[in-house]
């Protein structure tokens, strides 16, 4: 049988190559159906040892359906293995019960490397996790960015269509929806994923009333990714609209909100405090792991609507690497303040700077910020409007990596 043809998300695998021989658990986390499977199988073919010691397991697969806990894995493993090193790949691990038991039987027992994969961001945060603590290093694993579904596109051996951008960013980069040609098709797909997320990773065996419940807040969550986030606008949105004070509650909204972003619906954002260099404890936005959920729960999208580019930007900074939060000064907010090693800079993102009044609302965003770190504008503007240290991005050259933040 001919092996399969994978497109290489270099963009992940260069940070988890260095791990491949080290005794770490390699445990790669993202939304479902973001590529971790793939990454999965291109790291077993990039790996230099013969097929018998290269032992990989998909816990969605129903050949290994019979494989739900610790002691069978730890069964089928040892029946596998023989002399030399091993190395042992696990896809959607979660499905086997008290699994973090094998794996340390297996890091105790045999000369073996381990990669895993899961669906849920608490993947090893339960009560067992502490036979793991100090012995693995987890990746997130996105779906496609803006230059990644280019790729594949050509990857596929189709053409990229002019508007391409403005498909991305309405649709999103889960891989498997550039596979299907018309909106229409794509929509469905992402609905079916919408549905599986919510029923397997979100809601898992709860009753149906919660399901709906759930739904509502997700639709309104996810609809209004990149805005100011009040769970008390959607407790009075959901009561008023059901004609009842006891449809939700204040702690259900929270306890979703969670649950959600456990499973990769979403991602919580804390605000930071500039003036102070504070992070603070309190939420104040939630942004899509991916636009093309938000898509799906909306009735129509503004391209002007500068949400949209946000959670865009969010996604790819998120991809990259980058802490994220929402930058508070004493006049207002600045979109973004980004991290990474301990250095940082500040984004605005705007749609089209058209007049005076946005260039200055933009730009002006950052007169409060005091501080010598880098501070960007971005948007879909093609001309350069950089000005008084403040450089201006096109957003679509950020994506394509043409220009790339500098962090102090």
């Amino acid at each position: 049988m001919p092996s399969e043809k994978i497109m290489v998300r270099n963009k992940y695998l260069d940070r988890i190559r260095p791990y491949y021989e080290t005794d770490l658990i390699k445990v790669l986390v993202g939304p479902r159906r973001s590529g971790k499977s793939m990454i999965l199988k291109t790291i077993k073919s990039e790996i230099d040892a013969d097929d018998e010691h290269k032992i990989m397991i998909n816990f969605e697969d129903m050949d290994y359906h019979s494989i739900n806990d610790a002691s069978k894995l730890n069964d089928f493993i040892r029946e596998k293995i023989k002399d030399g090193r091993y190395y042992l790949f696990f896809d959607e691990i979660q499905h086997v019960k008290e699994f973090e038991m094998a794996l340390a039987s297996f890091k105790v027992k045999y000369d073996c490397s381990i990669f895993v994969t899961g669906s849920n961001s608490t993947l090893l945060s339960g009560e067992l996790a502490s036979l793991l603590v100090g012995r693995t290093k987890e990746f997130l694993i996105m779906p496609f960015s803006y230059s990644e579904a280019k790729e594949y596109m050509i990857f596929l051996g189709k053409e990229l269509p002019n508007h391409f951008f403005k498909d991305y960013l309405r649709m999103g980069g889960y891989p498997q929806r550039f596979q299907y040609t018309d909106e229409t098709a794509v929509r469905e797909y992402l609905e079916e994923l919408y549905e599986s997320i919510i029923v397997t990773d979100v809601l898992k065996r709860r009753s149906s009333s919660e399901k709906e419940k759930l739904k509502h807040v997700a639709s309104f969550v996810l609809s209004n990714s990149g805005s100011r986030f009040s769970a008390q606008n959607v407790v009075d949105y959901l009561n008023n609209t059901h004609n009842s004070d006891k449809y939700i509650s204040l702690q259900t909204v929270y306890n979703y909100l969670e649950r959600m972003e456990k499973a990769f619906l979403i991602k919580r954002t804390k605000k930071y405090n500039v003036s102070g260099k504070k992070i603070m404890d309190s939420f104040v936005k939630n942004y899509a792991l991916d636009n093309g959920l938000s898509f799906i729960n909306t009735n129509s999208m503004d391209l002007r609507d500068t949400f949209f580019l946000e959670t865009l930007v969010y996604d790819e900074l998120i991809s990259r690497g980058y802490e994220v939060y929402v930058g508070e000064t004493y006049k207002a907010e600045v979109d973004f303040v980004v991290i990474k090693n301990g250095k940082k800079c500040f984004v605005q993102i705007a749609y089209l700077m058209t007049n005076d009044e946005t260039i200055e609302r933009e730009f002006g965003a950052f007169s409060p910020i005091k501080s010598a770190n880098p501070k960007y504008v971005l948007s879909l503007d093609e001309l350069d409007m950089s000005r008084d240290g403040i450089v201006h991005y096109n957003i679509i050259d950020f994506l394509d990596g043409r220009a790339d933040l500098y962090l102090t």
